[in-house]
């Protein structure tokens, strides 16, 4: 009997192969520049809040899709948020911990062929 010989394949076109695999590795996130990061005064006795449903959304979304700890997740979005030019400031860890209590978080896995899109837009979040 003779054992098992692993098949052998041979690339020929490696310009096509190499940017199939460069792609791979793509990733885009957008962040509106009108979202609503930090919310409007809401009238009530107290602390205000700093950041909006929507901001702590955001930052939990992230924390879920790339299975990170609070405080990695506040580095994430601190250097997102550079990446791409605003200027906003990120809750910290506590605030994370303390307002995720309040806020559902659920990605749905999805198998699909083609690329995952991750839009986050501020009008379909409630604060």
């Amino acid at each position: 009997m003779s054992s098992w010989a692993p098949t052998k394949y041979k690339t020929t076109n490696w310009s096509s192969y190499n940017a199939a695999l460069k792609q791979r590795g793509s990733l885009a996130i957008w962040f509106d520049p009108e979202m609503t990061w930090t919310p409007p005064p809401s009238g009530k006795r107290g602390r205000q809040q700093h950041f909006s449903d929507a901001a702590i959304q955001t930052c939990l979304t992230l924390k879920v899709l790339f299975g990170l700890p609070l405080r990695q997740t506040t580095g994430v979005v601190e250097s997102l948020l550079k990446l791409v030019g605003l200027d906003w400031a990120v809750p910290d860890f506590s605030t994370l911990c303390r307002r995720q209590k309040t806020l559902n978080v659920n990605l749905p896995y999805r198998g699909s062929q083609g690329p995952l899109n991750l839009l986050i837009p501020s009008r379909d979040i409630t604060a």
